[in-house]
């Protein structure tokens, strides 16, 4: 589907978009060129590589309605579109080895998938196309699939700009065998708002896409009014879109959500960032967290005061609960706003809505911080070298990889069994969380040691960062950006197999 815009208006502002500046700025249909798959996947390949995953030969069923919605984010009412009619929807929890069958039935006025964010599941299940075909409005559509690892994912649309609305939902594998090391789990979901509230999704990208759109706002104000400030983690800018509100577990922060505990009780925070355009800056006031997972993998436990998470990154943290009532605080990372919850473990009051740790500015925890456990390490050795070129500018709005937008992009290539070394070479002066569907990969640190066990990493401006994988799932896999936005301009290209 081509772009049309189908009204123009012209704005003045210094590089980036404000989300609540927007109310009559240019529309646009929102697509994407889907090119076709190439003599496609073969099924006794899928099959194959189902079959190697574990069965437990259980079912786990849901059902997700993607539809409008009109939801309370505290005080504020938000006209959206939601997973039955909720924000973050349904949890879909089942463990390793089991079947998991989820029924989407849309209610949409456009086409719509899920993606299943993080599984190394079977390609025609992935939620993207051209693995799997989208679902019309009106049409119902059963994934089936099985997922060989536990841990933290979530899960959203892979159609245009639904990543900037309210349709994603948790999702946990659990592994029965794993040691009970905590009394509690709290799933903490990060967003950033603008459905409903501010300027649409559309018209957002569309006053990006606009000649000489190339400055940010912040509500309305000029440039350095607003509080605007520069991320020294993200290497510069925090994003393109200065957001109306951020949202944890679908709340603002001055009506924030409680998670009630016991003081001395252990509790395991799955920290999962849904957002479209922010990274976050996370903290517990009073504590120290120890971090023992990120992206479905375990790492050597490690702990740190505060954690940065780029789009579609997740951790997993244990926490010691204190005595009182402490705010966990969601700092939207270059953007001086925050995002809230609350921890009860006793009778007392939180801070403002617009409190800051002190914890966010001692230890932060980044991808350099950590390191996999030894069992989920991944071959050193490689026989195959990729490359993908990070590259575009704020005032063309032009993102691409290896020089050409999705649309006209060129498959990575690779076979099956291969041990590969995929290079991300920033040539912008933005961040881009990279995301690669249908595998994990290792991250290697600068040094040349071995990183954490991932599916989504922060690549900072004019920065590298390698990664390795196995070529062990067979298809035809997106590779992309987890800025929605940017992803939109084209900044996606596939991994294909091609024997």
């Amino acid at each position: 589907m081509t772009r049309k815009a189908r009204a123009g208006t012209a704005l003045s502002r210094r590089g980036f978009l404000a989300a609540g500046l927007l109310g009559g700025a240019a529309v646009v249909a929102c697509g994407r060129s889907t090119p076709a798959p190439n003599g496609g996947t073969p099924a006794d390949a899928i099959a194959a590589a189902e079959a190697a995953r574990p069965h437990t030969g259980k079912t786990v069923s849901a059902r997700l309605a993607p539809g409008p919605a009109v939801l309370d984010l505290g005080a504020i009412t938000a006209p959206t579109q939601a997973y039955n009619d909720q924000l973050p929807g349904p949890l879909i929890r089942a463990n390793v080895g089991d079947e998991i069958a989820v029924t989407v039935d849309n209610a949409l006025d456009r086409p719509t998938s899920v993606h299943w964010h993080g599984l190394a599941l079977r390609n025609d299940m992935d939620g993207a196309a051209p693995a799997t075909p989208e679902i019309a409005p009106g049409g119902s559509f059963t994934y089936r699939f099985t997922s060989p690892v536990p841990g933290t994912y979530w899960a959203h649309p892979h159609t245009g700009l639904d990543t900037d609305v309210g349709l994603y939902v948790p999702v946990i594998i659990d592994d029965p065998a794993e040691p009970g090391r905590y009394d509690a789990e709290w799933i903490v979901m990060l967003d950033d708002w603008t459905s409903g509230v501010g300027s649409s999704p559309e018209q957002i990208y569309a006053g990006l896409r606009s000649p000489g759109m190339s400055g940010r706002g912040h509500m309305g104000h000029m440039p350095g009014m607003g509080g605007e400030s520069a991320s020294d983690l993200l290497g510069g800018d925090g994003g393109d879109v200065s957001y109306p509100y951020y949202l944890v577990n679908g709340r603002v922060p001055a009506a924030a959500t409680t998670f009630t505990a016991k003081p001395g009780q252990r509790i395991r925070l799955r920290i999962i960032n849904a957002a479209a355009d922010t990274a976050f800056r996370v903290a517990l006031a009073g504590h120290r967290m120890t971090v023992i997972g990120t992206d479905g993998f375990p790492v050597v436990p490690t702990d740190v005061d505060a954690l940065l998470l780029g789009m579609g990154e997740r951790y997993d943290v244990i926490v010691t609960a204190g005595d009182g009532v402490f705010p966990l605080v969601a700092s939207a990372e270059g953007k001086n706003a925050v995002a809230r919850a609350l921890l009860s473990t006793a009778a007392g009051s939180s801070p403002p809505p617009d409190y800051r740790p002190a914890e966010l500015n001692r230890r932060v925890g980044t991808v350099d911080t950590f390191a996999a456990t030894t069992e989920v390490q991944l071959p050193s050795t490689s026989d195959l070298a990729l490359h993908a070129r990070l590259s575009g500018a704020m005032m063309r709005y032009d993102w691409a990889i290896n020089g050409r937008p999705y649309d006209q992009h060129v498959p990575l290539t690779i076979q099956r069994g291969q041990r590969a070394t995929l290079t991300f070479a920033n040539a912008s002066m933005m961040f881009h969380p990279m995301h690669l569907h249908g595998h994990t990969f290792q991250v290697i640190k600068a040094d040349g040691s071995a990183g954490p066990r991932k599916d989504t990493v922060i690549v900072r401006p004019m920065q590298t960062v390698t990664v390795r994988f196995v070529a062990d799932n067979w298809g035809v896999w997106m590779l992309h950006c987890h800025n929605g936005y940017h992803m939109d301009a084209g900044m996606m290209t596939t991994l294909e197999y091609t024997g």
